[in-house]
């Protein structure tokens, strides 16, 4: 038994020196995560502020410039430009230079002075939907709130008041500013874990193959357990060390809060990565060549897994028979539970039941890529 562990103490040790001569390894290591961070960080943004807009006011009153004024006064649109016909819009919308535009037609402070129904017309660009429903939302809460003021000062100029209406006061809790980058830089901690341990495990394994230096390893007095723990410890440490740097980056660098646990973070972390380093294992089986594993890590694990985990997309839009898939994917309940601690402070009182799949499905995924690579090596 000792002289396994001292084995297996020596494996670990070759591991983290064929990684520290390696220097293409080293900044894929501790380089790529921050790359990665970064860039998502900034890019996975979902906030949308200053869409362009261009006015067509073909009624020229002090009413429609008063619109006009609460259009400008809005983060949501900006710059403003103007022009003089409807014809002019749509080259301004083929090119996408204006994301919205709006046309006040004549009239329109007329219908305001006398009370009755006044129209504005609005075109949206929506080949972004996300930017036009905001887009639309956002000028439909303008208009609706000019024209109560205005119906409001009129009630009160002629003696009356505007009857009582019922007033929403909103209070979001865990992100008060709705700000899309607390949501979506926590989940590139995952991102980060399955794309760096998955593929540097598939790899590193494959190029012990192509080295010829496997069949040393196999020749030696290890078992098949020792060599496979002897493979796949020293990415753990990793992934714990990567856990560390995206979690100071997004606190630090990001000012995301981080409400919860880093012990219950670490803690969760592991049954996530026996799922990343065990299906990285089993790419190693079916992998003769560094190349061949990077692709499939990439195209048949990595692509699937962003697209079903609710990433990218939210799982209840997808449609019915593609949702039960989502639960098969690990990275759906590691993103769960990193949101959770990050943002609602939760700890495994409350996360217990995404824990406990992640840990079901790292074991099914161990269990297999260990059968493979004992196969593999007998």
């Amino acid at each position: 038994m000792l002289k396994h562990l001292v084995l297996l103490k020596h494996l670990i040790m070759k591991e983290f020196h064929q990684i520290g001569r390696d220097r293409r390894m080293k900044a894929i290591i501790f380089v790529g995560p921050l790359f990665q961070l970064v860039i998502f960080g900034y890019a996975a943004n979902l906030d949308v502020v200053e869409v362009a807009m261009v006015v067509c006011d073909q009624d020229q009153t002090p009413e429609s410039r008063e619109l006009i004024e609460r259009f400008q006064g809005s983060p949501l649109f900006q710059p403003i430009s103007f022009v003089q016909t409807t014809r002019d819009i749509d080259p301004l919308m083929t090119r996408g230079d204006v994301g919205i535009g709006v046309v006040i037609p004549p009239g329109f402070g007329y219908d305001i002075r006398k009370g009755e129904p006044a129209k504005v017309q609005v075109f949206i660009e929506g080949t972004n939907s996300i930017k036009a429903s905001q887009g639309m939302n956002g000028s439909t809460l303008i208009t609706a709130n000019y024209g109560l003021e205005n119906l409001e000062a009129r009630l009160s100029a002629a003696g009356y008041r505007l009857p009582g209406l019922p007033e929403l006061v909103p209070r979001v809790w865990y992100n008060p500013d709705l700000k899309s980058r607390n949501y979506m830089v926590p989940a590139i901690l995952g991102l980060v874990l399955m794309l760096m341990t998955m593929m540097l495990t598939s790899m590193a394994t494959v190029r012990e193959k192509e080295a010829g230096t496997m069949e040393q390893l196999i020749v030696t007095p290890l078992r098949p357990v020792h060599l496979i723990l002897g493979k796949l410890l020293p990415f753990v440490m990793i992934g714990f060390v990567q856990v560390s740097i995206v979690v100071a980056v997004a606190v630090f660098w990001f000012h995301v809060p981080f409400r919860g646990s880093i012990g219950v973070l670490y803690f969760v972390s592991l049954p996530f990565l026996m799922n990343t380093l065990g299906i990285g294992l089993l790419i190693s089986t079916l992998s003769s060549t560094q190349q061949q594993a990077m692709m499939m890590s990439m195209f048949m694990f990595m692509m699937p897994m962003i697209y079903f985990s609710g990433f990218v997309f939210p799982i209840e839009s997808m449609p019915g028979w593609v949702q039960p898939v989502c639960y098969l994917i690990p990275l759906k309940y590691f993103l769960s539970i990193v949101r959770g601690i990050f943002l609602r402070g939760v700890g495994l009182e409350v996360l217990w039941p995404d824990a406990l799949s992640l840990a079901f499905l790292g074991l099914t995924a161990l269990s297999l890529a260990v059968f493979r690579f004992r196969k593999t090596i007998d």
